[in-house]
């Protein structure tokens, strides 16, 4: 029997009933829980968890992640710059070194800004204050509605609704769903304020591989970015990584709005995803294929 895929979800804030906590990440937790191999036997055993930490300030978990048995860790970077302390971040760096593969995600203006200090992956990030995006023509706002929030702030759609998917080529495995007409990933869940990414410059193993499309300003922006192996300068093997542009694509809410939100969140939902089954199959082939491929 082949030893099941260890996978931490992590979310950066305390366990808070009106937030974004772990809880609000069930159907993802469940749907990787439930993944089988050809002989019926699990591929994933997954732990989700808030953020905890102890008379130091560090979570117990993450600023010994190299030292645990997990094999990926998925952090939902939801904190605005305190989500994350130096010997965290050096326990996620220490994970990675050891060759642990890694998703992380946040959302608009500077949420997740607390994850800039990990290897490769806090370059990918570009927040309000914090490693803003090196393209100026980008440092304004795009989502015109939701005034209390700053760039970036991609508006892809209202929560509960899609977005279209635009592979950038080649096609990456990621992106690829066999039962899928087309063969690839075409469609992802939608928020009105998305995060911005980009490719590491100077790292030939990081490259953009999906787009999206502003509905307000119609500008492309980037919605997945992949980081493959490779050596640090120490000569350690890095595990894989990738960025999403926000936490939105995986959280039960805009998954099924029907599973409710925090009372904060004050935009119309829509219903496309409960009227195109296609969204909800692309988004868990996505799942599938970032649990399998940072496992590689």
């Amino acid at each position: 029997m082949v030893t099941p895929i260890r996978i931490l979800l992590q979310t950066t804030i305390p366990t808070t009933t009106d937030d974004w906590s772990i809880a609000r990440f069930s159907m993802l937790h469940d749907y990787l829980a439930s993944l089988q191999d050809e002989a019926g036997n699990p591929l994933c055993q997954v732990v989700g968890r808030d953020r905890v930490t102890d008379i130091e300030g560090n979570d117990p978990i993450l600023s010994s992640l190299d030292q645990s048995d997990f094999d990926e860790l998925w952090l939902f970077a939801l904190d605005v710059g305190d989500g994350l302390s130096e010997k965290d971040i050096a326990g996620i760096n220490a994970f990675r070194k050891r060759g642990g593969g890694i998703l992380t995600t946040r959302d608009h203006q500077d949420m997740g800004c607390s994850m800039c200090g990990i290897t490769d992956i806090g370059d990918t990030h570009y927040f309000y204050s914090q490693n803003p995006d090196p393209d100026d023509t980008r440092l304004n706002r795009d989502d015109p509605y939701t005034t209390y929030i700053n760039y970036p702030n991609y508006h892809s759609g209202a929560n509960g609704d899609y977005q279209k998917v635009t592979i950038v080529e080649p096609v990456h495995e990621l992106l690829k769903n066999p039962h899928s007409p087309s063969g690839i990933i075409e469609l992802f869940p939608a928020h009105p304020h998305e995060g911005g990414i980009g490719a590491v410059p100077n790292n030939p193993n990081t490259r953009v591989i999906a787009l999206s499309k502003s509905l307000i300003t119609g500008r492309d922006f980037n919605l997945v970015v992949a980081i493959e192996h490779h050596r640090d300068t120490e000569g350690n093997m890095l595990g894989r990584a990738v960025a999403n542009s926000s936490f939105h694509h995986l959280v039960d809410y805009n998954w099924d709005i029907e599973k409710g939100c925090p009372t904060f969140v004050d935009e119309a939902p829509g219903n496309g995803m409960k009227n195109e089954p296609h969204a909800l199959d692309d988004i868990k082939a996505y799942v599938r294929n970032v649990a399998l491929w940072l496992a590689n």
